[in-house]
C-alpha cells in the first residue's frame, strides 16, 4: 500500500467534505502540520470542526482558516494568541468547546483505542462539568468525557519510513501522536523520508499502523511570540 505522497494537496485528495471534523497536532506552532493546513486552506472546504491544542496565531498555522471562515467550531484548551479568534467567538461566528489540556489530549487517545469515554476529576465544579454525567468513585466526584474520533488526522513529525513509523522531535510531539491516533485516517507530513529499516524500533514514538498517508514538507518553523533582553 502506497503511503508517500508527492505534495500535500496530493496527500489531501479525496479525503476533504464540508462538515467534516479534523484532528490537528501541535501546541502553540511547535510541531503544527503548517503544510497541510495550508492545502486545507487553498482547497476551500468549509464548516469544519477542527480539535487541535489552539488554533494557531493570525496569520499562521489553523489562523489561516480562520480568516477565511471555513472553522464552523473549534474543540480548544487555549485560544489567547489569535485576534481573529476571539473577534469570531465574541460575534458569534464561531462555535468553542473548551477543554481542558490534559482532558483533550485524552479524549484524542481514547478516540484512537476504542475507548468511548472516561470519567475524570478534571473541570467537576466548572463550566466544563455542565450538562455532563457526574459519578463518584470512592467517594470523589468524577465527569464523564467523550472520546473524540475525527474524520481526519493532519500531524507532523521529524522522521518517518515508507510505512508511516513515525519519530517526533523533542517538544514538537505534543499533542501530534495523540491526534494521529484519532483519526479514521491520518496524514503525517515530515521533514525527511529515510528508508524502511532504518529507524531504530525503540525509537519509534508512533507505528505506523495508525499512518495512512506520509509527505515530505518544508517548513517554516515559527515562534509565537518572541521577547529578548534590550543591550
Amino acid at each position: 500500500m502506497k503511503k508517500v505522497y508527492g505534495s500535500a494537496a496530493e496527500a489531501l485528495e479525496g479525503l476533504l467534505t464540508d462538515g467534516m471534523v479534523i484532528a490537528a497536532g501541535g501546541f502553540g506552532l511547535c510541531g503544527i502540520p503548517e503544510n497541510l493546513i495550508a492545502a486545507i486552506r487553498d482547497s476551500g472546504v468549509k464548516d469544519l470542526t477542527v480539535a487541535s491544542n489552539n488554533c494557531g496565531v493570525d496569520d499562521f498555522g489553523l489562523g489561516l482558516m480562520l480568516q477565511t471562515k471555513q472553522i464552523k467550531k473549534m474543540m480548544s484548551s487555549y485560544v489567547g494568541e489569535n485576534a481573529e479568534f476571539m473577534r469570531q467567538y465574541l460575534s458569534g461566528e464561531l462555535e468553542l468547546e473548551f477543554n481542558p489540556q490534559g482532558t483533550l489530549a485524552e479524549r484524542m487517545r481514547a478516540g484512537g483505542v476504542g475507548i468511548p469515554g472516561f470519567y475524570t476529576k478534571t473541570g467537576v465544579g466548572t463550566q466544563i462539568a455542565e450538562g455532563k454525567e457526574h459519578k463518584d468513585f470512592d467517594g470523589e466526584t468524577y465527569i464523564l468525557e467523550k472520546a473524540i474520533v475525527a474524520d481526519l488526522s493532519i500531524v507532523k513529525a521529524w522522521k518517518a519510513d515508507d510505512t508511516g513509523n513515525l519519530v517526533f522531535r523533542k517538544t514538537a510531539r505534543n499533542f501530534n501522536p495523540p491526534a494521529a491516533m484519532c483519526g479514521k485516517v491520518c496524514i503525517a507530513e515530515v521533514e525527511e523520508i529515510v528508508p524502511r529499516g532504518s529507524l531504530d524500533p525503540d525509537s519509534i514514538h508512533l507505528p505506523g499502523v495508525y499512518v495512512h498517508r506520509i509527505v515530505q514538507g518544508e517548513f517554516e518553523k515559527r515562534i509565537e511570540q518572541r521577547t529578548t533582553r534590550a543591550a
